[in-house]
């Protein structure tokens, strides 16, 4: 009686077993699903070499990329001590020690297996084309220096140049519309895509030593020196953009008083301090540059009490001439006024050429196609899991059972 109840238990388990046996195969085999393997990231490093002071940007991206393009975004800024590198003219090694203490930080963020394959480049703005047109010697020395000390460091360095106004122009127009989300735009559909029905923006620029304007003109570009063409996320444009070299800040400024040295972005930071970036009305805007300009140094100073007494100084003729070069020399009015949008970051990232530098690089740097594997939906995986659990039990139980009916010499019992 006790055998026939161990084989009954022992049929009764291997039948179960077969069931979920086949219930394992069916779910290993039927919702098997091709997925890719989240693809790695590539960094880059562009150094904004400025007439008035350098900064290293850190970017990154997905490397499998978008219709050829990279989703980049900056990971970290890191501004040089000290002026800018055609400062040191007379002391090019100094260019070069400059750059080291962003270096180091920079190996401190990349992954050290990622180093010597991250693309590195610097980019000399119109500090440099002025010491290039002034001193063509000093200016070779600067860049040695500095393409010395950078190729130190286990990167992939791709040397030091001096960026054309329209370079600077145009690349600080892809970084506006990139931050704008004018080029591409992550979906509903969970897929980046082209905007639809969405104008690109203007960009204009004020630096130390130069200015840019860059636009979509609406008609054909005659003076091919003003026209650029460009392909990012499969799609073409091409733009206006021109650089007038001596027009920036600190040039300008130059003929009117001692020299005046403000960061990048000199259409913001102006007109920011006198709070006059938030969309108020060019009749405003210049009746808040006269009313300051009016005033006594002794009022001035009494309302701006912790502001260096040389930026209080300069304060009005930097003002009037940002006023002067968009009413006057960009033909602003007080209709158009009202479309210019004063910005120094957007989401939290520079508003600079060097954005636009490294999206547009992407654009000669291999894709790399996500690695693909085949496995089970997590829900599938789980009751696969718990079955092939329960299987086991059932197992040792049978086998329990087994052993259960012989006796210690290996017998039946009767």
């Amino acid at each position: 009686m006790q055998t026939r109840l161990f084989r009954a238990v022992g049929w009764s388990s291997a039948a179960v077993l077969a069931v979920l046996g086949v219930a394992v195969f069916l779910l290993v085999l039927t919702s098997v699903k091709d997925a890719a393997l989240p693809t790695r990231n590539k960094y880059g490093l562009v150094f904004d070499a400025g007439s008035t002071h350098t900064a290293l940007y850190i970017y990154r991206w997905p490397a499998d990329k978008e219709n050829g393009t990279g989703i980049v975004s900056q990971v970290e800024a890191c501004t040089v001590s000290g002026p800018g590198i055609s400062s040191y003219a007379d002391n090019a090694t100094g260019a070069g020690a400059s750059l080291k203490p962003c270096l180091d930080k920079a190996m401190e963020i990349i992954p050290v297996e990622q180093q010597r394959e991250t693309p590195t480049y610097l980019g000399a703005t119109a500090g440099m084309r002025l010491l290039r047109e002034q001193n063509s010697t000093k200016a070779e020395q600067v860049f040695a220096e500095v393409s010395k000390a950078i190729a130190e460091y286990p990167v992939d360095f791709r040397g030091a140049r001096v960026l054309t106004g329209n370079e600077e122009g145009s690349f600080g127009w892809i970084t506006v519309n990139y931050l704008l989300e004018t080029l591409v735009k992550f979906s509903f559909a969970e897929k980046w895509e082209h905007p639809r029905d969405t104008e690109v923006l203007g960009a204009l620029d004020l630096g130390g030593a130069s200015t840019q304007i860059t636009f979509q003109p609406g008609v054909p570009i005659e003076d091919k020196n003003t026209s650029v063409f460009f392909r990012l996320y499969g799609t073409n444009y091409s733009l206006y953009t021109h650089s007038y070299l001596c027009y920036g800040q600190t040039q300008a400024l130059k003929m009117l008083l001692a020299a005046l040295h403000q960061a990048f972005s000199g259409l913001y930071h102006n007109l920011h301090f006198l709070n006059l970036t938030r969309g108020q009305s060019l009749s405003s805007v210049q009746a808040t540059i006269r009313q300051f300009c009016t005033s006594s140094w002794e009022k001035v100073q009494k309302e701006f009490p912790t502001e260096k007494r040389d930026h209080l100084r300069d304060t009005c003729a930097a003002s009037s001439y940002t006023l002067t070069l968009l009413v006057q020399g960009y033909r602003f009015n007080h209709t158009t006024w009202l479309n210019i949008h004063f910005v120094r970051q957007v989401a939290n990232i520079d508003v600079g050429w060097t954005l636009g530098y490294m999206l547009n690089l992407t654009n000669m740097i291999p894709s790399e196609i996500p690695q693909r594997v085949t496995g089970l939906k997590r829900s599938n995986w789980t009751a696969a899991t718990v079955l092939l659990a329960i299987m086991l039990i059932l197992i040792f139980s049978l086998l329990t059972v087994i052993c259960c009916q012989k006796t210690p010499s290996g017998y039946e019992m009767l």
